[in-house]
């Protein structure tokens, strides 16, 4: 029995692959050209397999082999396919035969993939060098992936290239650095944010902030369905197309993901009006400057009738988007930094109007140097339209729950366990967590800093003063009887 693909085999075979860019461009930019042919190179596979085993059962009639075709998740013409590109790789204009090759692709599969392949371009002399170095890495890339047996059949599992292009994006953004937190929010901060939302088989599921898809995916795993309805929206084209091809490597091709400016232009509506949405989640840029406050007033949605947040800092911005697409059970989790649960002015009235509204269910307070960027900690909001009499808010203190990594600081599956399981039980925990009362938070002024809640203080061991004291004496005595020695060595020896 022939070996298969195992996961971790194509992980190591595609990293390496990056071999071919690093040192040449950043992974924030040399990530698009892998992915891409991560995926032109799957997809081509897939096709190759099928028309033989459509030639094998029809017996070699071309002409029901193309109409069976047709009817594929998607169709590769041939000059589109990977071997067609591969077999071109000695070509001067490699770099253009590579992008006719896409736009062939985004036309033969209009539905899907228009616009996917507008923002890369093979033949980058910017990104990708002059002709003769451009024409080599691309000779390279090829024959790294042209040794990659893609075919379902000869792979592990289904979801093993959807798995590793998450792989290749996580592993991307710890290489990107400060560029990373705009495509990518660590695995597991998703994974936390998945479970404390409670998303359930047939809801309607949205990031507005959606970068490479990886957090609306994870609250997919969470559900363990395909019966779900996942919907995003991304401002930066590029990353919008690593969402897109995200979502199909995963196998689900219904995502609706949106390329445009959620807080000026949101594109996911319904008659005209925002779709509404059981779960809403987002790590949206934290404290976004010029997000957009001047057309705020004027918002044909009504999203800021709380309140036009500050125009240097976004968070409630989006905050106040995403109340405003849950439907009447709705729930929401954000990730956002801690300034959100102290700052005054504008930002202290909306914060209060969603309290008195008895939306916000829990802050939960994360370790710092979680996400890639930056350092600071963050904290996680829930929101939830369906709390009914309970006006309580739990607070959780998880700033000490964490592994030490090497770049970043991880949380583990027993640090995520702790944190939901607290959360699910609605626990007051001594110096981790507190159930806080409304009248309490009014008495802070609404003020939902942690430490106001959760006290976290260790006392000192008394200090035994005449123990100390004793201790002091004896060094001192120690001291006179080694400078004594000293000095009568020094005698000796005529100084």
């Amino acid at each position: 029995m022939t070996k298969k693909l195992t996961q971790q085999e194509i992980n190591n075979k595609v990293w390496a692959a990056c071999d071919t860019f690093r040192g040449t461009i950043d992974a924030a930019q040399y990530k698009d050209y892998i992915l891409t042919m991560l995926f032109i190179k799957y997809i081509s596979d897939v096709n190759k397999e099928k028309r033989v085993d459509y030639m094998d059962k029809y017996s070699g009639d071309k002409e029901r082999v193309e109409r069976a075709m047709k009817h594929e998740r998607f169709k590769v013409p041939e000059e589109c396919s990977f071997e067609y590109i591969y077999e071109k790789r000695n070509e001067p204009d490699l770099g253009d035969i590579i992008n006719i090759a896409l736009e062939n692709l985004e036309d033969a599969n209009r539905s899907k993939l228009e616009k996917v392949f507008r923002n890369i371009n093979y033949n980058s002399e910017a990104n990708l060098g002059q002709t003769k170095d451009r024409n080599r890495r691309l000779k390279n890339l090829l024959a790294d992936f042209e040794g990659l047996d893609l075919r379902p059949s000869n792979l592990e599992g289904n979801d093993i290239i959807g798995d590793s292009y998450e792989y290749l994006i996580a592993n991307f953004a710890s290489d990107a650095g400060k560029k990373a937190g705009e495509f990518y929010t660590p695995s597991q901060v998703s994974t936390l944010l998945a479970k404390l939302v409670e998303p359930k088989e047939g809801d309607r599921v949205c990031d507005p902030t959606c970068g490479s898809g990886s957090l609306l995916l994870k609250v997919a795993d969470e559900i363990g369905s395909k019966n779900v309805a996942l919907n995003g929206q991304e401002v930066n084209g590029s990353t919008w197309a690593l969402a897109r091809m995200n979502m199909f490597l995963h196998e689900m091709d219904n995502a609706n993901i949106e390329w445009g400016d959620t807080l000026n232009n949101p594109l996911l509506k319904e008659n005209d009006a925002l779709m509404k949405f059981d779960v809403v989640v987002a790590n949206p840029p934290f404290s976004l400057d010029k997000w957009g406050a001047e057309n705020a007033s004027a918002d044909r949605y009504n999203r800021f009738h709380r309140g036009i947040p500050p125009k240097s800092k976004g968070d409630y911005a989006f905050i106040t988007h995403m109340i405003e697409t849950l439907n009447e059970h709705g729930r929401a989790g954000v990730v956002l930094p801690h300034g959100v649960l102290f700052r005054g002015s504008s930002e202290g009235k909306i914060r209060q109007q969603l309290i008195d509204e008895n939306l916000l269910k829990a802050v939960i307070g994360l370790p710092a140097n979680l996400f890639f960027g930056t350092g600071i900690p963050a904290t996680i909001l829930v929101f939830d339209k369906n709390k009914g009499d309970n006006t309580d808010v739990l607070f959780i203190d998880a700033s000490n729950e964490f592994d030490n990594a090497k770049n970043q600081n991880k949380l583990s599956k027993a640090n995520i366990k702790k944190i939901f399981d607290t959360y699910k039980n609605w626990e007051t925990i001594d110096k981790y967590s507190y159930v806080a009362k409304l009248d309490e938070i009014i008495e802070n002024d609404y003020n939902l800093n942690i430490p106001r809640y959760v006290d976290t203080f260790e006392e000192e061991e008394p200090v035994d003063i005449k123990a100390t004291q004793e201790e002091i004496k004896a060094i001192k005595q120690h001291i006179e009887s080694v400078e004594q020695k000293l000095e009568q060595h020094l005698a000796e020896l005529g100084l």
